[in-house]
């Protein structure tokens, strides 16, 4: 790694250029390389007994859609320290039905009284401290973190009577099962101790939680948060920072703003919950630290799946997945959906062999993959909540799939590769650029940290 030139009085020492034939030189790496294994070309994958086709059928029970993205950008607070950074984060939800989106798809020319009525959008901000920064209410980076993170739970609503923080109470300790939940389900065993320095595991009981949403620390006497149980703070550092959080982060608030978007849907208008298609940017699981949270998420699909057969799922735009897609691009049929099983996930798409006694991402996943091509020959990785994840899904393990594929195809966006419309709007809505955004927000942090 170079010296960095601070005063501009030296110049900046930059990598060496004829370096790099020690390494293509070295046995010891030559003997590596080898060791590598290159899965099959997309040539010699087959397909043709592992795909289905998409149903022609004209009818379509979906009337609105509900998509979902999270994006964030670092900001310098002090040019002269440079390490020392706040990371700004938007997240939106933005809903419009297939009605408008036809009106608008159907006109000659778009006014922009149209796309106002595909951009109703609820925005929520969060400004989290990320390296060599702290509340002054706090005496360190990691409390500043999980204060932060536990203050936009509890105070952002979406216009609705109860806040993001009720909804992870509902999520968590299942109250939406009224009286029939297990004992099981009524506390939740947090791995570490966000409180104390050996970070012991402490079980936290639904009915030990007071209004505020904390419980005891039954060590310190503090007060644990239930936005502790995403275990964030197993992975904040006091001296390389927070960054490390944004992604599981950003991820699991795209989970919450659906689940409490449907707890409001399941209080007010419950029969319309089936005319709704939610749709995340990304995959179907939690991951890292917050991998345990697929559980309850399982839970509540099979749930809802019983009382209003929800129609969700995730639309993945980059990974080892969608450059299989378009790897297979030609192979694939317009108008077929290849349902990814455990064979062949390990044999064509990721190194190694798997566990031989779990499907493929059991532990953080609670939906299978589907690859898909449309009739105009877009690709897509899309994926499908299920009951129950097996080592060789089919059909008739993915429930409702057929609609989704339906209106993943109605929805497609000609813009970006793989792109759906509701998807590639909202991201444009919520997403902070590199250029001006960054600059601004670097700007505004800046001038708002007092010294």
């Amino acid at each position: 790694m170079g010296y960095q030139s601070r005063n501009n009085r030296r110049p900046f020492e930059s990598a060496s250029k004829a370096s790099h034939r020690y390494i293509i030189n070295d046995s010891e790496v030559k003997a590596l390389m080898k060791r590598i294994h290159e899965p099959p070309s997309p040539e010699d994958v087959p397909i043709e007994n592992v795909s289905v086709d998409v149903d022609s059928d004209p009818y379509n029970p979906v009337e609105a859609i509900i998509a979902v993205d999270g994006g964030y950008t670092e900001a310098i607070i002090n040019q002269d320290f440079p390490s020392r950074t706040i990371h700004f984060l938007q997240f939106g939800a933005l809903c419009f039905s297939l009605e408008d989106l036809a009106e608008v798809d159907a006109s000659a020319f778009i006014a922009p009284e149209d796309m106002s009525k595909l951009k109703r959008i609820q925005r929520l901000k969060l400004a989290l401290p990320t390296r060599n920064v702290c509340f002054k209410d706090a005496s360190t980076l990691k409390e500043s973190v999980l204060k932060a993170i536990f203050e936009f739970f509890s105070k952002n609503t979406l216009d609705e009577n109860q806040s993001l923080i009720d909804t992870l109470a509902w999520f968590i300790f299942r109250r939406y099962k009224l009286n029939k939940k297990t004992e099981e389900q009524k506390h939740w065993n947090l791995a570490t101790n966000p409180l104390t320095l050996e970070g012991k595991n402490v079980v936290l009981r639904e009915q030990d939680m007071d209004s505020n949403y904390t419980f005891p620390c039954p060590e310190t006497g503090g007060r644990i948060y239930l936005t502790d149980i995403f275990r964030l703070h197993e992975v904040i550092d006091e001296e390389t920072g927070a960054a490390g959080i944004l992604g599981y982060l950003v991820n699991t608030v795209e989970h919450l703003i659906i689940i409490h978007i449907i707890r409001q849907l399941i209080n007010v208008q419950p029969d319309k919950l089936k005319q709704v298609f939610f749709i995340k940017d990304g995959s179907t699981g939690f991951f890292g630290q917050t991998a345990l949270l697929h559980d309850p998420m399982k839970d509540l699909v099979n749930w809802l799946l019983d009382k209003y057969n929800i129609l969700l799922a995730g639309l993945e735009k980059s990974g080892a997945f969608v450059d299989h897609a378009q790897a297979i691009q030609k192979k694939l049929e317009p108008g077929q959906a290849l349902i990814l099983t455990d064979d062949y996930i390990y044999r064509y798409i990721l190194p190694g062999s798997g566990d031989p006694n779990r499907p493929y991402a059991s532990t953080s996943n609670y939906g299978h993959k589907v690859i898909f091509k449309t009739k105009e020959g877009q690709m897509y990785v899309v994926s499908v909540p299920a009951r129950e994840l097996k080592k060789n899904p089919t059909e008739a393990d993915l429930p409702n799939l057929q609609v989704i594929l339906k209106n993943v195809e109605a929805l497609r966006c000609d813009m970006y590769d793989s792109a759906l419309f509701p998807v590639a709007l909202v991201n444009k809505l919520v997403s902070l650029s590199a250029h001006p955004s960054q600059r601004i927000l670097q700007k505004f942090a800046s001038q708002s940290v007092s010294r």
